[in-house]
């Protein structure tokens, strides 16, 4: 395996012109640098310096080999530029994970505003259930969540997640104006039996809270479409194919066919920002800050 502080002294005598003049760069002897260089020809396998009266001149496989030093001892130069300033700077990956309503509606603005004040943060999204993206938080696959927690159905994380509410909302039904409720203010889970609903699939939080705000209402709803889309959930509410609970926040995806009434009883949906607590890095800490906390919708 070629050696690194041998290509480092193979670039230096290709900076500098000569063995004395890198020898003294690098703050060793000639000789010393002579030897590196030697081992470096055996390694490398090919001639790299040929005698030029009292000097040397590097050969075309030096130069090759030099050309590739100079490349890795620049991106190394970064990378140690780079870690000097995590303590401190926001830089480099940002992997955020979140369900649809929260990336459509809170993301753009904020990852706008991060790539204008730290241009060497490089973010990535991907939308998601809460189920899916907390296994992948611990595991270290991301660095920040934005996931939700109905009322009635309190998210759970495991111990050492750090959890901020950045949105506080409250929930509605959505039903098409042909629906037989359509106009009321108002409207209780028990005058929606036997309408058939829309929600995100089992096990995940919109479902289970679904379930069980209409379980307690005596209630067993009838989810016939399990869609992640509140877009598409609202389509088929349009055509009077469905019920479903829609946060506020995206009551403006909605066509003009759509109504939405509260419910009784109320019903709230948070957002939160989670992160691993051993893992706060100035990213997360960045983006947490411009996502805020505790907006009513």
């Amino acid at each position: 395996m070629i050696s690194f502080d041998r290509l480092r002294a193979l670039a230096a005598v290709s900076a500098h012109g000569s063995i004395a003049r890198a020898a003294e760069a690098l703050h060793i002897t000639p000789s010393g640098l002579s030897q590196q260089l030697a081992k470096l020809e055996r390694e490398a396998g090919h001639r790299l310096l040929e005698p030029r009266g009292r000097s040397v001149r590097i050969t075309h496989a030096g130069r090759v080999l030099a050309a590739h030093a100079d490349r890795m001892l620049s991106e190394l130069a970064s990378t140690e530029a780079d870690l000097r300033d995590l303590h401190d700077e926001v830089l480099g990956p940002l992997r955020i994970g979140g369900v649809g309503s929260a990336v459509r509606t809170l993301l753009p603005e904020a990852l706008e505003s991060l790539a204008a004040a730290h241009p060497r943060l490089r973010p990535t999204v991907a939308d998601g259930e809460a189920v899916d993206l907390v296994p992948r938080l611990l595991d270290g696959q991301l660095d920040l969540l934005l996931i939700e927690s109905w009322a009635n159905r309190p998210l759970f994380v495991p111990e050492g997640v750090t959890l901020r509410t950045v949105v506080s909302e409250e929930v509605w039904v959505a039903l098409s104006v042909r629906h037989p409720l359509n106009g009321r203010g108002t409207i209780d889970l028990t005058e929606l039996k036997g309408t058939a609903w829309a929600s995100c699939p089992p096990g995940t939080e919109p479902h289970e809270a679904l379930v069980q705000a209409a379980r307690a209402q005596g209630v067993e709803p009838d989810v016939r479409y399990t869609l992640t889309d509140h877009i598409t959930q609202l389509a088929l509410v349009e055509k009077n194919l469905t019920a479903a609970l829609m946060p506020a926040m995206s009551h403006h995806l909605a066509p003009h066919g759509v109504h939405f009434a509260r419910l009784r009883p109320a019903l709230r949906r948070d957002i939160k920002a989670a992160w691993t607590t051993s893992a706060e890095t100035p990213p997360v800490r960045a983006c947490v800050a411009l996502l805020g906390g505790g907006e009513e919708y």
